[in-house]
């Protein structure tokens, strides 16, 4: 059974940092790409940043360019956003995805896996 699990929510203020992380069992997660995803509150899913499976390609969306790295440990599972320089247009539920693909992949609908996310709040 594969299961995402994300971490490293909270409440933080403008200008502040936040360190996600995602867990991944059940399943080869050395061959397979990764992904962050949000929901803000009454907005559209945001597809935010990839990386492939051996963590050589990254892909940004302009909202977040300069400000979020996403990164991974393969020996451990896990999948990392950090996120700077937050606002509070970043509040939103955030969401690590994983797609039964190695290359770098863009796009939402290209992701099978889905952890339940976590909450992040920056307050002004």
């Amino acid at each position: 059974q594969v299961e995402l699990v994300e971490s490293g929510g909270g409440l933080v203020r403008a200008g502040g940092s936040l360190r996600l992380s995602c867990s991944v069992s059940g399943l080869t997660f050395s061959w397979f790409a990764m992904a962050w995803v949000r929901r803000g509150q009454g907005k559209e899913r945001e597809f935010l940043a990839a990386i492939d499976s051996d963590g050589t390609k990254t892909y940004y969306a302009d909202s977040v360019k300069g400000r979020f790295t996403i990164s991974r440990e393969n020996t451990k599972s896990l999948v990392y956003l950090q996120m700077d320089s937050l606002n509070p247009d970043d509040t939103a539920v955030y969401y690590c995805a994983a797609a039964t693909r190695s290359g770098l992949t863009v796009g939402a609908a290209a992701y099978q896996y889905w952890g339940q996310g976590t909450q992040v709040t920056v307050s002004s």
